[in-house]
């Protein structure tokens, strides 16, 4: 069995609950877990093509929070380069128009949904 139906099973029968994370350090100290057989990739610290100027690249953050009117969504976009916020909004969804709207006003602040090209 895995800890985690180990944890379940020792919780059903004793009447005692036993975390998932206990069992497994318990199998683990005992040398009853084998390491997986699988190779485990870690995320990079930092990206290998870091930006250089401002609007390269922009990051799109979302917090959601549940109160007496419903489920509400702050939805920030963010330069990657100089860590300014570029644009906000208050959403009761977060359906494809909110983003598309999101979007637009990102644009708009930025300045680029007026590119200026250079001749």
């Amino acid at each position: 069995m895995s800890p985690r139906e180990l944890a379940v099973h020792f919780t059903d029968t004793e009447q005692y609950f036993v975390s998932e994370s206990s069992v497994y350090r318990l199998l683990k100290s005992l040398n009853l877990i084998t390491s997986p057989a699988y190779i485990v990739i870690k995320a990079a610290n930092e990206f290998i093509d870091k930006t250089t100027a401002i609007n390269q690249l922009w990051q799109w953050f979302y917090l959601s929070k549940n109160n007496r009117l419903g489920l509400v969504y702050l939805s920030t976009i963010l330069d990657d380069y100089s860590r300014y916020i570029v644009s906000w909004k208050l959403c009761s969804t977060m359906k494809s128009r909110d983003a598309s709207d999101m979007i637009e006003l990102a644009l708009q602040a930025s300045g680029c949904d007026k590119p200026h090209i250079k001749q």
